[in-house]
């Protein structure tokens, strides 16, 4: 095939001769073959990803790996070479352990990324098809409709309306009126408008195109330039966790370099103090944290993965566990988008072929594979539409019959603005040629739009009593639940239907009549909304809907909603700011809104403090969508609002939020759980070391006892901590308000007054030892084996800090039994293994010891437990 670059400067007529292609039918079979073979996949060069040697080399880059090097440096060259090894193995064990984690993460993120996929409409052997839009090849005829991304570069061969947002290429954020005229061959790039970009972004209208470039080849291909579907950005959680790090960080290292200076000034010895300072400084950073997060995170959203939702962004993640408004469409997430039509109402007797016929040449869907039987047909559309198809083809109306006695000569794509389709067609009769326009839509909208109705006794003007008749029935339609669209039509020379033109085109109609459509409730969504409620969220309804069916449909699902829960669009925009303040806790349906209604309702929840997830699938909700705290796409969206979004329900379901909203706070949970398990050995070890040396006590342990301690005693936990599973009442819970701390009341409590507590008891217990004349070992053997029991005792209680020990399983966590196990084993292996006695400084302990040793892990668990109780009585949540 001949490359060109001034396809903006041929005919359209020409452009799809020059691919060898056909405008009508497509590709054929073969010919799709041969041009895979030869163009490959519809895909631009992605980013390689790092290199696992690159990975490892990035562990390097922590300050806490170069305080760890630098003591390994000088307590080797220093000739303390177990000190050296025991710090070089703990640099080790922590790149290692980042290693594995961040070479998970990078896979997990890639195989999450292939899950959105763009998908489009092609014209292949003469039928309309839905593939994945890597699978198009140079030549193929591409169906473009709002909301979409341009899939390839292509050249127009048809234009309704169509306008594209260019920016991702041009950096023009006005959007570009596309037309098929030939152009100058000196037009600019951004003003050639018979054209259409790969990456952009189609906003109105309706086009086809004839692709020209795939992959590489495209002009954002040609400079390499893509805007990324998903970004990693650091979550509001890693950022208050990086500030806290740092703040503790700071802290800690004054307190070192005061331990250090006074530790000689009493007379200890440089290695030693050198060293000591550098362990406790390690060992009280919470190090560890970011590893955990990572962790939880993953795990978190890979279970929301499981449940059919793709959670787009890592701050979703987290946000989602303090979600307390969700606000949704009915269809498709509430009801099960199975669309049938239930009746058609057509005022005069035997003109219900009339009304469907209008309402079928002014969808969009279409069948796939039109040749195969009805039962094995793929329709492709939105549900109404696909509905219409069907009892269409089920009363001998095929729309590609249809279409052939009577082709398109211009549309009117339906907008969410003015409610309503319009398609003009040629039809020929005995008179000759003359044009026909057909219109569907809101039937309030048709109804106003009408002027006459067709009788057994002719064409009259509707009356005052007949237009009563049909609003009755309208009325009596939604009652009962069903989705209702009204058709109308009438003949004109109009020869378009622009923007000039388009309200004289699609007035005075001769109405048709009603078709009314059912949708069964999802099975599982009524469940979902008492979910709700009992979790303290309220969800809310924001539909285009008529208010009664609305009505009517929250009804089935237990909302008992009534009148003066119902806002339609037209009386909202009519009210001021106060005005819709003050009813705002009261509306449970937005019946009738506008997309700058829900970008308005969204706000106003948002200024009362409120965390919202809205729900949206066409172009128009990519505001609201980005206004609210959690954008939720639908699966069967545009990819406009999936980009925008935070979260895809990939089977368009409402209970999915809801589960995706229950792991958020398991999400948030954990995080808590290894914080306050983190912070409070740390916070001990620095007040322990710290008190002893400003009271001119020996050291109460050594560095390599304090290096023992963070990485096997607490570091298998604090990863299992991650792994805790999901607290069964956490949707019993009320939503936690934005403004809550990252450490609660209790977590500080926990962390820094139980920690002075024990520490008072640890300096009680070496003074007393100590004045008992025992050796130096053995005092210090008894400090370090009652650090590792706290350790290893308390892990259990920060499995929950909603519920005291006996109210929680202790075993459904096999990761954190297995690294109890271990930490036991290590602690027991530090004191009696000879080999580890001589690298820890350790001897063997007598039997009566471990009463003292346990005896302290029994009180510190005894006043986390009564910590806890205090705050369960007083917040009332004791199971």
């Amino acid at each position: 095939m001949e490359e060109k670059n001034n396809w903006h400067n041929i005919s359209r007529e020409e452009a799809v001769k020059l691919l060898r292609s056909d405008a009508k039918k497509g590709l054929s079979g073969k010919e799709i073959w041969s041009r895979r073979k030869e163009f490959g996949k519809n895909k631009l060069q992605e980013e390689k990803p790092l290199s696992q040697f690159k990975i490892f080399l990035e562990q390097f880059r922590s300050p806490l790996v170069y305080i760890l090097i630098i003591a390994g440096i000088v307590t080797l060259f220093l000739r303390e070479f177990i000190d050296s090894i025991v710090i070089f193995a703990a640099v080790f064990l922590n790149i290692i352990v980042g290693y594995v984690q961040e070479s998970k993460s990078s896979k997990a993120l890639r195989e999450l990324k292939k899950v959105l996929s763009i998908k489009t409409i092609v014209f292949r052997d003469g039928n309309e098809k839905e593939i994945l839009a890597d699978e198009l090849v140079p030549g193929d005829i591409v169906l473009l409709k709002p909301g979409d991304k341009v899939p390839a570069d292509g050249r127009l061969i048809e234009s309704y309306n169509l306008k594209i947002n260019e920016s991702a290429l041009t950096g023009e954020w006005l959007s570009a009126s596309k037309k098929t005229e030939i152009l100058p061959e000196n037009t600019p790039l951004a003003d050639r408008d018979n054209m259409v970009y790969m990456g952009t972004s189609i906003e109105d209208g309706l086009g086809k195109i004839v692709v020209i470039n795939t992959g590489i080849k495209t002009e954002i291909g040609k400079i390499n330039i893509l805007v990324e579907e998903t970004k990693e950005e650091k979550t509001p959680y890693q950022k208050k966790l990086a500030h806290f790090s740092k703040i503790i960080g700071i802290i800690i290292s004054i307190i070192c370099i005061v331990i250090f200076i006074e530790g000689m000034i009493t007379g200890g010895e440089f290695i030693e103090m050198f060293t000591t300072a550098v362990a406790v400084a390690v060992a009280s950073i919470p190090e560890g944290l970011p590893v955990a997060l990572t962790v939880i995170l993953a795990l978190g959203m890979q279970k929301i993965l499981k449940k059919k939702g793709l959670v787009r962004k890592l701050a979703a993640a987290e946000t989602l566990g303090s979600t307390s408004i969700i606000a949704t469409d009915k269809t498709g997430t509430l009801t099960e988008a199975k669309m049938t039509v239930a009746g058609i109402y057509a005022f005069s007797s035997g003109e219900e072929k009339t009304v469907l016929k209008g309402a079928i040449l002014c969808s969009e869907a279409f069948i796939e594979n039109p040749d195969e039987k009805p039962e094995n047909w793929v329709i492709r559309g939105m549900p109404t539409e696909r509905a219409l198809i069907l009892a269409g083809a089920n009363s001998g109306l095929f729309r590609n019959q249809l279409e052939e006695a009577e082709p398109q000569i211009d549309e009117i794509p339906f907008s969410s603005e003015y409610k309503y389709s319009a398609s003009l067609r040629k039809i020929s009769n005995k008179k000759g040629a003359e044009n026909i326009v057909y219109v569907k839509g809101a039937p309030e909208i048709i109804l106003e739009k009408s002027k006459y109705l067709k009788t057994n006794n002719g064409q009259v003007e509707i009356n005052s009593g007949q237009k009563a008749l049909l609003n009755d029935k309208h009325e009596e339609l939604t009652n009962k639940g069903y989705r209702v669209l009204g058709t109308a039509y009438k003949k004109t020379d109009s020869l378009r239907l622009t923007a000039r033109n388009q309200e004289e085109s699609v007035n005075d109609l001769i109405f048709a009549g009603f078709i009314y459509f059912e949708d069964s409730i999802r099975k599982e969504a009524a469940e979902a909304i008492q979910t709700c409620y009992q979790a303290g969220m309220r969800p809310i309804i924001i539909t285009g809907d008529h208010k009664l069916t609305a009505k009517a449909i929250a009804n089935k699902l237990g909302l008992n909603v009534k009148d003066k829960n119902i806002l339609e669009g037209k009386d909202l925009e009519e009210m001021s700011g106060p005005e819709f303040e003050k009813k705002l806790k009261d509306i449970q349906i937005y019946a009738r809104v506008e997309p700058k209604h829900k970008l308005r309702i969204i706000k106003a929840w948002q200024e009362k403090g409120e965390v919202v997830a809205m729900t949206g699938d066409g172009i128009n909700d990519a505001p609201a969508l980005k206004q609210a705290d959690i954008g939720v796409a639908l699966g069967s969206g545009t990819e406009v609002a999936k980009e925008i979004s935070d979260l895809v329900l990939l089977t368009d379901d409402f209970s999915i939020i809801v589960a995706a909203v229950e792991e958020g706070r398991a999400i948030l949970d954990n995080i808590r759980k290894v914080i306050t398990y983190l912070l409070s050995d740390s916070f001990t070890e620095v007040i322990l070391v710290g008190a002893s040396i400003l009271a001119g006590f020996p050291l109460p342990v050594t560095a390599v006892q304090i290096l023992w301690i963070n990485l096997i005693e607490d570091g298998m936990p604090n990863i299992a901590l991650a792994f805790e599973p999901k607290e069964k009442d956490l949707m019993k819970h009320k939503p936690q308000a934005r403004n809550v701390p990252l450490l609660t009341r209790e977590m500080k409590i926990i962390i820094f007054v139980i920690g002075l507590i024990t520490d008072l008891i640890l300096l009680g217990l070496f003074f007393w030892l100590w004045n008992e004349n025992h050796n130096i070992e053995y005092v210090r053997t008894m400090i370090f084996a009652c650090l590792a029991i706290d350790s290893i005792s308390y892990v259990f209680c920060c499995k929950s800090l909603r519920r005291n020990l006996w109210n929680i399983n202790l075993f459904d966590n096999k990761l954190l039994i297995g690294a109890w196990f271990l930490g036991i084993v290590g602690l027991l292996s530090a004191i009696y293994v000879p080999v580890l006695n001589k690298l820890l400084s350790t001897i063997p302990l007598a039997f009566s010891d471990w009463f003292i040793i346990g005896g302290l892990g029994v009180i510190n668990v005894v006043l986390i437990e009564v910590v806890k109780y205090y705050f369960i009585v007083k917040h009332k949540t004791r199971i």
